[in-house]
């Protein structure tokens, strides 16, 4: 049986061909992610704990963990006394105090260098020989003035200095100028992937990141002979109060554990995505094998006459599948190493280094047993219902198309389907709760599914409601083309499903996505109406009320901090009090004021959004007693209700006036600077503010563009990666198409051919393909977005109940796009069909056989 099964694979290989290359795809597809997880894991830990097997004993504040200062009543982080006495207690060869925090270099144009949220600063901290461990420099040494830096290899590269350059480094404490002294190179728990590092000396990094004469940490070196464990003993009984010890090994596996978070969450998505182009390849080869055993059906009666039994044959067909699986699965897995490799160069960052690809033996199996079983399991229904015809009725005629028919039960139990996924989602949507997303995914899930057993029903009417366009265009060859899409509905339904599934994720993201961009554009930029928006240009930085002082002394512009508070009770109501500037703050933000007046402000009132006043049964006129955590006590009076979008990222929820945040908090955090000039945006105001700021690179001075451009720019790349991803979908759906096309050809040799001696020419067989492939892309699209725009609603509807101004949106343009491709995509499948169809012999396509 097995060499029976080998003969009919390789008598085979044509039609098999493009089954198996979808199953190389989707195997590729998983593989690939499998291996690029595992991959960006191991790189991601190697980064994470390069540097730590130097220090053997990290001593640290008690909360912090190695960590920035520990906030408390005391001075924080450790002091040079703790370093001191460390470095003489027995078994220590050595111990450097160490102070990090955010620096960000400017390029010579003034511009930001690196990306993320890591740019870091750190103290250089030279040992008895004038060297620090933690570096090695490749040009020009360490910084030994207070007026010098020394910079990473790949920032000075990005930026295009050299030593004796000089250099614009801005911090929590503003931006200044430094010489550079030195280049180095560094480990990977010096300077995450993409940031910078600059090193300071000692004093200048204390005065900067904490306070002098303290360090975050102090890192402790063994002398040859002593072992970690005893160390840390010793270390732990010399310890001052407030103070905590770990080793470097228990300091780095933390850090691993938390280095291979972003990298799983991308495997994850990865995955599914292989997931949904896998279950696409399903339809492709369950389609090819119902078209093979459909054309083999005296062939397979044959051996049942001459003594096959019925488990021998289904053990013969299922083999074929096998064989096909596991050289397209090896294929595949070979094919996913360098896919991984590919993803690893798309989603590293420019500086990471290189890093091997990891192959796991667990990889290995899953690519292998998935790209097996999935033809054995798509071809099993095919092979049943062969096996199903008895040989005597096979052997005189092949098996005829089996329409679909409305009152079957596969008919019914797939509208039972549609209908409750559909009557789920809807109620999910309608009915929003903590569990409605999870009741909208089994819904979309039911529906789906049900949609995919109605497609061989909704050939028919759609492809009457196509066939008028068709015949206008083309009389004979649409005709021709629509008789033969409905010649066999659960062939042209298999087929557009896999195009649907595709183009319903896609849509479904596309109505997401457009509607979380506008929702966000309108939560910027709607209250926003000053010239310009002053923030940290990443993440890292934090303002203060210092921030903004500078601009007050510049001739007409008017300014106000967004200076937030925390850790207040209003009337027993936790609340956020921002601090703002009463003189000009109606003139930067749009204030729809309900009750009351935001002059009241200039009088120490507050303001509050009708969304936290509403429930608290706040109103005008009304004193509320104030609490701090810290202590403080006091009273504030309600001067305005004004009505706001909880989740607006610049309107407040309490607005105050900044003396009033000034008399509770000596340290708020400043959200961003509202900025109003004479002459508008433009270039030479831009240029004025940016000036007066000190030309500080850690700082954005953002016009509204610029703000729509920062919040809503994120969901577009996101969508344009899932939109990748996706591709491998459609364009398995595209083989298939063109799998069956070409299987179509075969199976109507005679019927071209006699189309051919009837007059129809070469040109008009290709038109008549092209138009069944349009067609069946036209069908898949067409469902595929429909689907996908009602489950966008569905799942939009949740967000409204927790996210204020939501709407949804339909992004005409997208689906139009997608619709597009899928029709694209179809004509490009049809091309080889076409071809060879058109190349069909008259004379031995009409011989008498």
């Amino acid at each position: 049986m097995f060499r029976t099964a080998l003969r009919n694979v390789l008598a085979h290989k044509a039609r098999l061909l493009m089954t198996a290359f979808a199953v190389m795809l989707g195997v590729t597809f998983i593989s690939g992610s499998l291996i690029y997880g595992d991959s960006a894991n191991r790189a991601a830990t190697a980064r994470a704990t390069d540097g730590y097997g130097r220090i053997a004993v990290s001593v640290f504040p008690d909360d912090s963990r190695g960590g920035a200062a520990v906030a408390g009543d005391g001075p924080p982080g450790v002091d040079a006394a703790t370093v001191a006495a460390l470095a003489k207690v027995a078994g220590v060869a050595a111990a450097t105090g160490r102070v990090d925090g955010f620096a960000a270099v400017a390029d010579r144009d003034g511009r930001l260098l690196g990306h993320g949220p890591s740019h870091k600063g750190a103290n250089f901290a030279p040992g008895a020989h004038g060297t620090d461990p933690a570096y090695r420099f490749t040009r020009g040494s360490g910084p030994t003035r207070d007026d010098a830096i020394a910079l990473d290899e790949t920032t000075a590269a990005k930026g295009g200095y050299r030593v004796g350059d000089t250099v614009r480094v801005g911090t929590n404490q503003g931006a200044a100028s430094y010489t550079l002294s030195g280049i180095f190179r560094t480990d990977g728990t010096a300077r995450p992937a993409g940031g910078s590092l600059t090193l300071f000396t000692d004093a200048t990094a204390q005065r900067l990141f904490l306070r002098p004469g303290r360090y975050a940490k102090a890192d402790l070196t063994a002398a040859p002979g002593t072992g970690v464990r005893d160390l840390l003993g010793r270390v732990e009984s010399a310890l001052p109060p407030g103070t905590g010890a770990a080793t470097g090994a228990q300091l780095a596996r933390i850090q691993a554990n938390l280095a291979t978070n972003d990298s799983d969450t991308m495997s994850q998505i990865l995955v599914g995505f292989a997931a949904v182009a896998l279950f696409t390849a399903t339809f492709l080869i369950s389609n090819t094998f119902t078209m093979l055993v459909s054309r083999r059906t005296r062939e397979l009666a044959l051996m049942r006459a001459v003594g096959a039994t019925r488990r021998q044959v289904r053990r013969v067909l299922l083999t074929e599948s096998l064989l096909v699986g596991a050289l397209a699965s090896a294929a595949g897995l070979a094919a996913g190493t360098g896919a991984a490799a590919l993803l690893r160069t798309v989603f590293a960052a420019d500086d990471a280094p290189a890093a091997p690809l990891v192959l796991t033996p667990g990889t290995v199996l899953t690519s292998l047993l998935v790209g097996t079983v999935l033809p054995m399991v798509a071809a099993w229904l095919p092979i049943r219902r062969a096996m199903a015809i008895p040989p005597v009725a096979a052997l005189g005629a092949a098996e005829p198309a089996q329409p679909a028919r409305t009152g079957s039960l596969r008919t019914g139990l797939c509208a039972a389907l549609l209908l409750a996924g559909v009557g789920a989602a809807a109620y999910g949507a309608l009915s929003p709760g903590r569990d409605s997303r999870t009741v909208i995914g089994a819904g979309a899930a039911l529906a789906l599914t049900g949609a995919i057993g109605l497609i061989p029903l909704l050939a028919r009417p759609f492809t009457a409601l196509a066939r008028p366009l068709l015949t206008r265009l083309h009389p004979v060859h649409g005709t021709l083309a629509a008789r033969n899409t409905v010649r066999d509905p659960r062939r042209t339904g298999a087929t557009a499903a896999a195009l649907a599934i595709a183009l319903t994720l896609a849509s479904g993201l596309s109505v997401l996505g457009a509607s979380a961009a506008r929702y966000l554009d309108r939560a910027t930029t709607h209250d926003f109406t000053a010239d310009y928006l002053v923030k940290p240009a990443e993440g890292g930085m934090r303002m203060t009320p210092d921030t903004a002082a500078p601009l007050k002394g510049l001739p007409g512009v008017r300014s106000s901090p967004l200076d937030q508070s925390t850790g207040y009770r209003l009337g027993g109501v936790p609340s956020v009090l921002t601090g703002v500037d009463p003189a000009t703050i109606g003139g930067l933000l749009r204030y729809d004021v309900i009750e009351g007046s935001l002059d009241s402000l200039a009088e120490g009132r507050i303001a509050v959004a009708d969304f936290k006043a509403g429930p608290a049964g706040w109103r005008v006129g009304q004193t509320l007693p104030l609490e701090r955590q810290d202590g403080g006590r006091g009273s504030v009076t309600i001067g305005a209700v004004y009505r706001a979008d909880e989740q607006s990222n610049l309107l407040p929820s309490i607005t105050a006036p900044d003396s009033l945040v000034a008399r509770y908090d000596s340290a708020p955090s400043t959200a961003g600077v509202l900025v109003d000039t004479p002459g508008g945006p433009g270039r030479a105001s831009l240029g004025e503010v940016t000036r007066a700021l000190g030309d500080n690179p850690a700082l954005a001075v953002l016009d509204q563009a610029g703000i729509r451009a920062q919040d809503s720019g994120d969901i577009g790349e996101q969508l344009n990666v899932f939109y990748a991803l996706l591709s491998m979908a459609l364009a398995i759906a595209a083989l298939g198409i063109a799998n069956t096309l070409a299987m179509s050809v075969l199976e109507r040799h005679k019927e071209i051919g006699t189309l051919r001696a009837l007059g129809v020419d070469r040109s008009g067989v290709s038109r008549m393909m092209r138009l069944e492939a349009l067609l069946l892309g036209g069908l898949g699209a067409t469902l595929g977005t429909a689907l996908g725009v009602f489950l966008g609603w569905a799942l939009g509807r949740t967000l409204q109940e927790s996210v204020a101004g939501y709407a949804l949106v339909l992004p005409w343009g997208r689906l139009a796009v997608g619709v597009l491709i899928a029709l694209v995509g179809a004509l490009l499948a049809s091309v080889w069909p076409a071809r060879r169809a058109a190349r069909t012999d008259i004379a031995a396509a009409t011989a008498v056989q």
